[in-house]
């Protein structure tokens, strides 16, 4: 996705905060619009095709997180949450529901630019690439436990054939595993393969979509048989005999 092309959407109840953030995106070519709060949000995207929302947790009236359950039952597209510094329950909350990263306030832009084009460029990394077995290039599609992954649909089927929801992130940590099976991962491996960036030591988003993913994909959610945790070390994709 070129980045010039690429389409935000801020949606912040304060006013300095939207104004600096579409100055700032925008002089590095990003097309910016604004939202004050929940309704401005949906009727922009009612009109426009955004790529990215960058969304406040703390707004009044309807506040981020119920914004976020909408959208994800709704649309597929790419959410940021913006989080009050030190607010690791409304972050974690966040992630587990399906945000695809988070940034604390107040902003630091130059990582926000940068959280932002890691995001924006899994829609390219999302697309099948020759690493994947020749098998798996043919049927484009790999088993994880009870479901299916669709690897050139980015979709993820149950047992009837039934669409499961994923985020894209989730998509993303997928597809590294179907790319790595029966290969141990650690928290740094699986961030800068599906994520674009590093890890730290206080960073949970890959525990807390691992276990998201389980709950969708493993027949006993509490005893994972496909997605491994390899104790301190990280996770291991274990394919269907």
């Amino acid at each position: 996705m070129n980045r010039d092309k690429s389409k935000i959407l801020v949606c912040d109840d304060e006013v300095d905060v939207r104004e600096m953030l579409k100055e700032y995106l925008e002089k590095r070519g990003f097309e910016v619009f604004e939202a004050s709060d929940a309704q401005s949000l949906r009727d922009t995207l009612s009109e426009t095709q955004i790529d990215l929302i960058l969304l406040d947790i703390n707004m009044p009236g309807e506040d981020g997180l119920s914004v976020l359950r909408t959208l994800r039952d709704e649309k597929d597209i790419f959410v940021v949450m913006l989080t009050a510094a030190g607010d690791v329950v409304d972050r974690i909350i966040g992630l587990e529901m399906g945000a695809d990263d988070y940034l604390s306030k107040p902003v630091d832009l130059r990582e926000l630019e940068a959280r932002l084009k890691a995001v924006l460029r899994r829609k390219e990394k999302n697309q099948p690439q020759e690493s994947l077995s020749a098998t798996q290039e043919v049927a484009g599609r790999i088993s994880f436990g009870r479901c299916t992954l669709d690897i050139s649909g980015a979709k993820l089927f149950d047992e009837n054939e039934t669409e499961v929801p994923i985020t894209a992130m989730e998509f993303s940590l997928l597809k590294v595993f179907a790319e790595n099976p029966k290969r141990v991962l650690n928290r740094d491996q699986i961030l800068e393969q599906a994520h674009d960036r590093g890890w730290d030591p206080f960073d949970r988003s890959v525990d807390i979509r691992v276990s998201r993913l389980r709950r969708k994909i493993e027949p006993i959610p509490d005893k994972p048989q496909v997605l491994k945790t390899i104790r301190g070390i990280g996770y291991m994709f274990e394919p269907s005999s």
